[in-house]
C-alpha cells in the first residue's frame, strides 16, 4: 500500500480541512480491511505470552481507606495498600465465612472484614494466600496462574510509555458481552475508524499493515506467524482527530499488540507525538445467561512539548472527566462491534 505524506508538527496543532467530505462519500475501506489480515494479527497477538497478568483497574482507584475489587476470569480479587503504601492483594472472599472483602474497609494498611472483624495485612493468614500484584503507576494488575495458561512472569508486559510526570493521564472502564479476543480484534481493525466513528476521526488512511499470512486451512491463516516480533507486527495509520466540522488535528499513529489482551495506539508523528492509548481486555466471567463478559480498561497518557501543555496538566482534574467521556463515546460503538463479533462467531457465521 502506498504511503501518504506524513503529518508534521507545525506551529499550530490544528488544521482546517479544505473540503470536508460527506460521510457517505468518503473512500470505502472494506476492500483493504481484509479478514485474513485482521485474523492473522489477532492470532499472533493471542500467541504472545502474558505471564498470566490481568488489568484490574486504575491505580488511583486503590485508596488508603477502601480496596479495589473485581472479578477476573470468574475469580473474586481484592487489592489494597498496606501501611507503607505498597499494593497487596489476593482472593476476594474472607477465609472465615466467605464475606465479600470488596465491601470491607482498610484501616492503617490492614483490610478488616466487615462481617466479623478478621484483619488481613497482605500476608498468609487462616488459609488466605496473597497473589502477585503490580502497580505500574497508571494501572493495577493481578497475576492469576490458575486462570492463565502461560508460564508466570515476575511482572506484566507494560507497554513503553511517555514519562508519567510529563503526561496527562486518564483511565476509563466499561464492560461488554464478549470475549477479550473480540475487543482486541476491534482494535486491530483500524479501517473502521472514520466510518464507525465519524464524530471523532476523519481522513483515515492505513499506510502500513503486517505481512498477510497465507495457509492451506483457515485455522492456519488465523494462527499467522507467532514468531513475528511486535515491532514488525503493526498497523500504521494517518488520521485526523475531529474537533469541529472542519477543524482537525492530523497525526500518524501505530497500533501494536504486545500481549494477548492489550492493544496500544501510539502517536508517532504530528501533534502529541509519543502519546499512547492502551486498550486492555480483562475476562470477567459469564453473566446470568452464561454469556461471556469482558472489561475494557483504557489508559490514555497524553504528552506534548508545547509550552502550554504544563498548564493542561495542572487542569487535569477538570480535563479527566472530558477524556473519560470521549473514551466512553468511542467504546459505546466499539463494544457493540465486539459484541456483534462474538455473537456471529458463536453461531459459526463470522467471516473471519
Amino acid at each position: 500500500m502506498s504511503a501518504t505524506p506524513r503529518p508534521h508538527r507545525g506551529r499550530f496543532p490544528l488544521r482546517l480541512r479544505r473540503r470536508p467530505v460527506p460521510w457517505q462519500q468518503q473512500r470505502p475501506t472494506w476492500r483493504e480491511a481484509r479478514p485474513a489480515v485482521i485474523a492473522g494479527a489477532l492470532g499472533r497477538a493471542l500467541a504472545r505470552p502474558s505471564g498470566n497478568w490481568y488489568v484490574l483497574g486504575a491505580s488511583t482507584d486503590v485508596r488508603s481507606t477502601r480496596p479495589l475489587s473485581g472479578t477476573v476470569a470468574g475469580v473474586e480479587v481484592v487489592v489494597w495498600r498496606d501501611a507503607h503504601g505498597s499494593l497487596v492483594g489476593g482472593p476476594g472472599a474472607c477465609p472465615h465465612l466467605g464475606a465479600p472483602l470488596a465491601e470491607s474497609p482498610v484501616r492503617c494498611g490492614t483490610l478488616v472484614c466487615h462481617w466479623h472483624g478478621l484483619a488481613l495485612s497482605g500476608t498468609p493468614f487462616a488459609g488466605w494466600e496473597p497473589w502477585p500484584v503490580h502497580d505500574d503507576g497508571v494501572l493495577v494488575w493481578v497475576r492469576l496462574d490458575a486462570a492463565g495458561e502461560d508460564p508466570p512472569t515476575p511482572a506484566p508486559v507494560v507497554p513503553a510509555r511517555p514519562p508519567r510526570a510529563a503526561s496527562l493521564t486518564s483511565v476509563w472502564r466499561g464492560v461488554g458481552v464478549c470475549e477479550p479476543e473480540d475487543v482486541v480484534a476491534n482494535r486491530l481493525d483500524p479501517w473502521h475508524g472514520s466510518w464507525f466513528h465519524p464524530y471523532s476521526f476523519v481522513d483515515l488512511t492505513v499506510v502500513e499493515t503486517p505481512v498477510e499470512t497465507r495457509a492451506e486451512t483457515p485455522g492456519e491463516a488465523y494462527a499467522g506467524t507467532p514468531d513475528m516480533g511486535e515491532d514488525d507486527d503493526r498497523f500504521v495509520v494517518d488520521v485526523s482527530f475531529r474537533l469541529t466540522g472542519r477543524l482537525v488535528v492530523p497525526v500518524r499513529a501505530e497500533f501494536t499488540a504486545p500481549e494477548p489482551r492489550t492493544v496500544v495506539m501510539r502517536i508517532t508523528d504530528g501533534e502529541g507525538a509519543g502519546s499512547v492509548v492502551e486498550s486492555h481486555a480483562t475476562p470477567l466471567g459469564p453473566d446470568g445467561s452464561g454469556r461471556p463478559r469482558t472489561a475494557v480498561v483504557e489508559a490514555v497518557l497524553a504528552t506534548s512539548d508545547r509550552p502550554g501543555f504544563p498548564v493542561a496538566r495542572r487542569l487535569a482534574p477538570a480535563l479527566r472527566p472530558l477524556m473519560r467521556a470521549a473514551a466512553g463515546r468511542l467504546w459505546r460503538d466499539d463494544l457493540a462491534y465486539a459484541e456483534r463479533r462474538r455473537h456471529l462467531r458463536d453461531r459459526g457465521r463470522f467471516p473471519g
